[in-house]
C-alpha cells in the first residue's frame, strides 16, 4: 500500500474495512432469525403482491447464509495475509512491485540471451544487420513510439530520428548514451534580458535569417547584436549549436518546436525545457545497444540496407 500523508487515512481504511466485515457478520446472524417451534407457523410481514401473494417471516435458507459466512471468512483471511488494511503489508509480505520485479526477472532470464548476443557487436556493424534491426524495431515500437511516433519522425518538442539533425550528437555511441543516460535540455527564458517584446522579435528575426529564411533587415541587424551578447555562449558565433549542451544548430532550418516567427519568439521569450528519460536501469544495456543501432540506422538507410543478416 502507498504511504499516507498522516495516520488518519490509515486508520480510516482499517476501521471502515474491519467495521464493515463485523457489520456483515451481525447482519448475517440477524437474518438467520430465531428458531421457531415445530408447531409454530410463519407470520405475514404485511407485504402483499398480486392481491394474495404474501411475504412471510421465514428465515433465509441455511445454505444461503453459510455462503455469506464463507465469503466473510475468506475476506478476513485475505486481509490478514495480503495488503488491504491501510499500511499493513500483510503477513505474507506480498506487494505488486515485488511481483512485477519477479515477472520481469523471469522474462529477462528467458529472452535476455536473445539481446545479449548482439552486445559485443559494434553499433555501426549492427546497424547493417537486418535480423538485429527487426528486433530493434520491435523494441522501438514498444518503448519509443509514445514520444517519437510510430514512424520515428517525432513532433513538436520530440526530435525526428530519421533526419541527420542531432541535438546531442548523431554518432552511434552518442545515441546510445542518450538512451542509457537520458538528456535534459533547457533553453532559459530571455524575454526580460532582451528588453521585452521588441528585443525578442529582433532576435527571432536574426535567428530565422541564419537558416536563409526571409526576415526584416533592420530587425536582423538589431537582433544580431543581441544574439552576440546573449545567445552565442550556447549556439556559437555562427549559430551552429553545441552537441555538448544540446544546443540546436540554428542554420539548418530544422526546428524542434516550429519554424514560424511566433513560435521562435515564444522559445526565446519563455524558454523551452525538454527531457529524454534515462533507460539504462529500465531496459538494460543489451536492449539499449540494439535500440541505438536501430535509431542510428534510421538516418543511414542506404548503409543499413547494404548488408543482410549474418
Amino acid at each position: 500500500m502507498a504511504d499516507f500523508t498522516n495516520s488518519f487515512w490509515n486508520w480510516f481504511i482499517i476501521v471502515g474495512t474491519v467495521g464493515g466485515i463485523i457489520a456483515m457478520f451481525w447482519l448475517n446472524r440477524w437474518m438467520t432469525g430465531p428458531k421457531r417451534r415445530a408447531d409454530e407457523k410463519a407470520k405475514p410481514t404485511g407485504h402483499v403482491w398480486d392481491e394474495n401473494l404474501q411475504e412471510l417471516n421465514n428465515p433465509l435458507p441455511r445454505w444461503w447464509l453459510n455462503m455469506f459466512y464463507v465469503t466473510l471468512f475468506f475476506g478476513a483471511g485475505y486481509l490478514v495475509l495480503y495488503p488491504g488494511l491501510g499500511s499493513f503489508a500483510g503477513m505474507l509480505g506480498w506487494s505488486q512491485v515485488d511481483q512485477y520485479n519477479r515477472e520481469v526477472a523471469a522474462v529477462d532470464k528467458q529472452v535476455g540471451p536473445m539481446y545479449e548476443r548482439y552486445l559485443g557487436e559494434p553499433l555501426v556493424q549492427l546497424a547493417q544487420n537486418r535480423e538485429a534491426l527487426k528486433t530493434g524495431e520491435r523494441l522501438f515500437i514498444t518503448y519509443c513510439t509514445g514520444c517519437h511516433g510510430s514512424d520515428a519522425r517525432g513532433g513538436p518538442g520530440y526530435p525526428n530520428l530519421r533526419d541527420n539533425d542531432w541535438l546531442w550528437g548523431g554518432e552511434p555511441e552518442q545515441i546510445k548514451a542518450s538512451i542509457m543516460q537520458g538528456r535534459n535540455g533547457v533553453m532559459p527564458p530571455w524575454g526580460a534580458a532582451l528588453g521585452g517584446a521588441e528585443g525578442v522579435r529582433q532576435t527571432a528575426e536574426y535567428v530565422l535569417s541564419l537558416s536563409g529564411r526571409r526576415a526584416d533587415p533592420a530587425a536582423v541587424e538589431a537582433g544580431k547584436a543581441k544574439y552576440q551578447q546573449i545567445c552565442v555562449a550556447c549556439h556559437g558565433p555562427e549559430g551552429k549549436g553545441n552537441v555538448a549542451l544540446g544546443a540546436p544548430n540554428l542554420t539548418d532550418n530544422v526546428w524542434l518546436y516550429g519554424a514560424s516567427l511566433k513560435v521562435v519568439e515564444e522559445s526565446i521569450d519563455k524558454g523551452r525545457s525538454g527531457r529524454m528519460p534515462a533507460h539504462a536501469e529500465f531496459l538494460g544495456e543489451a536492449k539499449a545497444h540494439l535500440l541505438a543501432a536501430y535509431v542510428y540506422s534510421l538516418s543511414h538507410q542506404a548503409t543499413a540496407s547494404a548488408k543482410g543478416g549474418p
